[in-house]
């Protein structure tokens, strides 16, 4: 399995709202990708600029087609523009 913590720091709480809606619309897609195990968005409780989504996939192969659908095309990049993104990768 693997497992990917995406953390992400929104500068302006503009981006933080464009941020959160294309989040939510990627893990809704995503928990129907083939191999997704869990796929959710958390916020801090403590800092209101940050979230993380943390996925966790069957395998390698599978998490290489989640990055090939359209939706993640689509929707990954608007994460990039709207927070400053870090992700964390765990095989196990």
């Amino acid at each position: 399995m693997i497992r990917l913590n995406v953390s992400m720091i929104a500068e302006t709480s503009e981006k933080a709202r464009k941020l959160v809606e294309a989040a939510v619309e990627l893990v809704a897609f995503s928990l129907r990708d083939k191999g997704c195990i869990s796929y959710d968005l958390y916020q801090s409780r403590t800092n209101d600029d940050r979230y993380m989504i943390v996925e966790t996939w069957e395998s390698a192969e599978d998490l290489k087609a989640h990055g090939e659908t359209d939706h993640y095309k689509r929707l990954s990049p608007m994460l990039h523009e709207n927070a400053d993104v870090t992700v964390e990768k765990f095989e196990f």
